[in-house]
């Protein structure tokens, strides 16, 4: 079975960042704040693979993936960590906080499923289960899906997601991971979670639209909000800036917990 291969520098500041990658994007998608904590002293840790490109039984299990991610985190010697995750993989840390407290001290999570249905990006499925991309526009559809305003990744990074996604172990192993969003109870999940959480959501975000989230972590203790007004679906990409400048200070709390 497939394990995640990782990018890996330490640091004497913990506790560890680790940051997941997403459904069809790897852990470029992190270069921002990856190389900020990186250079203050602070441990960090990606992984490389999309979801997509790992084995169909662990991309189609949140569960599967969050240990896979402790297994990468096992293999570079890593202990406590806070968790970056975005899509699919928000899902996965806010499962991975729940299930094991004694790991996990805090969890940043942006544009999480499971709250509404999946949007219109050029996907379908054929009989078989497996997703292909469809049209002559799915392109600018999933552009539009990801940014408020233009795209934000390079024609090579384009180039190799659509690459990736036609790949048939890509397809199945695609629609098995929605699948399991769609399977998935969020509110019992956030019930579980005790470690501190942030989420940074894009105001346009239009894969996982803010507002359901925003009502589901109303009154919840220990579960902060921050809403980039300039950003779709990905802030550490669309507002890096941003989204570090959100992330620095809430890893320091986590480790002023640990203190």
């Amino acid at each position: 079975m497939r394990e995640f291969t990782t990018e890996h520098r330490p640091g004497d500041r913990a506790p560890a960042v680790v940051f997941m990658s997403a459904l069809f994007a790897g852990g470029w998608i992190w270069d921002h704040p990856y190389h900020s904590l990186a250079r203050a002293d602070r441990p960090v840790l990606r992984t490389n693979e999309a979801i997509c490109a790992m084995d169909r039984q662990v991309a189609g299990s949140i569960e599967r993936l969050g240990d896979a991610l402790l297994s990468a985190c096992d293999a570079a010697g890593l202990g406590e960590i806070v968790v970056c995750a975005n899509s699919l993989g928000g899902l996965v840390a806010i499962d991975l906080a729940g299930r094991r407290p004694d790991r996990v001290r805090g969890i940043v999570v942006s544009g999480a499923p499971g709250l509404t249905a999946d949007p219109d990006v050029g996907l379908s499925f054929d009989r078989r289960g497996s997703v292909r991309p469809t049209g002559d526009d799915f392109g600018r559809r999933m552009v539009a899906a990801l940014f408020h305003r233009g795209c934000h990744f390079s024609a090579e990074r384009m180039a190799e997601a659509g690459e990736l996604i036609s790949r048939p172990d890509s397809m199945v192993s695609m629609a098995r991971s929605l699948k399991a969003t769609r399977a998935y109870h969020v509110a019992p999940a956030l019930d579980k979670v005790a470690c501190p959480a942030l989420y940074i959501w894009g105001r346009h975000d239009r894969m996982t639209p803010v507002t359901p989230w925003l009502e589901a972590l109303e009154g919840r203790d220990g579960h902060e909000t921050l809403v980039v007004e300039e950003s779709g679906h990905i802030p550490m990409v669309e507002c890096a800036e941003e989204y570090t400048a959100a992330l620095e200070p809430f890893v320091a709390r986590c480790a002023g917990a640990l203190a």
